[in-house]
């Protein structure tokens, strides 16, 4: 049995709080931090009508590693669940070596100041975290996350070699707003709007914001237009399993969402360039996330489902393959369960799981890691066991000839 300290209370944290309730033979004690003290106490407060387990709660600010370091003397976790906002990575890592403390994320750092995200700045750690016997297992959400095990699963079960690689992540969901987020705002939205990259012949390519569109039909969701994006986990998987020749990840989107994205860069609201206004300096993505509903009040209202997954094509023993796994998970059945809808769900069960997976020893090695260096069975079977389950088939679509 083990105790863990949470940090953040959003819908992914709500998430991650329940998930880890429901195991009380691995995480004995957990107490939930975040800024704003009454998130956690009213997730605690669900968590104990569902369950009757009480959790602690603690009020931090995760941007000062003073604060997070007397809460994580004062806890004493075993662990860190870092499901705070990107920027926060680094102060988190830091306090956890102070501490002598294992850590766990769910997104990789991100400079305040830069619309970018990539490993470099929490790889660089490999040698504090190796020499003080922690481990940091870097993006435990579903991409990253989940994605980077199925790869992992693929090439330990049906491949000798992965020749191209594409992640498909598709929210069918309807939440009848006009506009909103599934998960952080700003995040999001500097996600979407970045120039898009994808991995060929050992290089970057880079393209425009949604200039590569193609329609896909989801299992269970139906024909969707999906857009080639960046996405941080192509990074670490072009770096541990070199002989890809092109990998690209792509995300659907529907025409009104990305009409506002269009509306709000044309007018400015999408920068993270301080403005003056009435006397005070303000960033103008900021304010819009304050004019747009919380994520994690989405739960009640989202129907619909998601499917995410990874198709590959290579060879095994000198013959071509081409395999497809992907899960599936319905808004409402993931808010029945936690009060969260299926993006904050898909985020919050593989923490939990990448937790359970250091907790119980399956995968525990001093430094730095990413989720494909790892055994991925363990994983895997734990995602069919705690609302997850995945689908491993034999594919033979062609990305590049379905309509645009």
């Amino acid at each position: 049995m083990s105790s863990v300290l949470i940090i953040g209370a959003g819908g992914v944290g709500r998430v991650v709080a329940h998930k880890c309730a429901q195991l009380p033979e691995v995480f004995s004690c957990i107490c939930l931090a975040s800024r704003t003290q009454s998130k956690c106490e009213q997730i605690a407060e669900e968590i104990q009508q569902k369950t009757g387990r009480r959790i602690d709660t603690a009020q931090v600010d995760a941007d000062q590693v003073p604060e997070l370091v007397a809460l994580i003397q004062r806890v004493k976790p075993e662990l860190v669940i870092n499901v705070a906002l990107p920027y926060q990575d680094l102060t988190i890592m830091d306090a956890c070596l102070e501490t002598g403390v294992h850590y766990l994320d769910t997104a990789n750092y991100e400079p305040l100041d830069e619309a970018k995200f990539e490993y470099k700045w929490q790889w660089a750690y490999q040698e504090r975290f190796e020499k003080a016997g922690l481990m940091a297992l870097l993006g435990s959400g579903f991409d990253p996350g989940v994605t980077n095990v199925f790869t992992a699963y693929l090439m330990k079960h049906h491949f000798d070699q992965i020749d191209y690689l594409d992640i498909l992540d598709c929210n069918g969901g309807d939440h009848g707003y006009a506009f909103a987020t599934n998960f952080n705002p700003e995040i999001n939205i500097r996600e979407v709007t970045a120039n898009g990259r994808y991995w060929q012949d050992g290089a970057w390519v880079e393209t425009q914001p949604m200039e590569i569109r193609r329609k896909f039909d989801f299992d269970q969701v139906g024909e969707k237009n999906m857009y080639l994006l960046y996405h941080e986990e192509m990074e670490s998987l072009a770096k541990h399993y070199p002989g890809i020749k092109r990998m690209r990840f792509w995300m659907t989107f529907g025409d009104a969402y990305l009409k506002h994205l269009e509306v709000f860069r044309n007018i400015g609201l999408d920068s993270i360039e301080p403005i003056e206004f009435q006397g005070q300096q303000i960033v103008p993505i900021q304010f819009l996330k304050a004019l747009l509903p919380d994520p994690a009040s989405l739960g009640p209202r989202t129907v619909g489902k998601t499917n995410i997954g990874v198709i590959a094509k290579g060879s095994k023993n000198g013959q071509p393959v081409q395999r497809y796994v992907y899960n599936i998970c319905d808004h409402q059945e993931c808010y029945r369960e936690t009060l969260a809808q299926a993006v904050s769900y898909t985020t919050g069960v593989p923490a939990m799981i990448g937790a359970l997976m250091m907790l119980q020893g399956h995968w525990m090695k001093p430094g730095v890691w990413n989720m494909e260096q790892f055994d991925p069975d363990p994983f895997m079977a734990a995602l069919n066991q705690h609302g997850l389950p995945w689908v491993d088939v034999e594919n033979d679509i062609d990305i590049d000839s379905l309509p645009e």
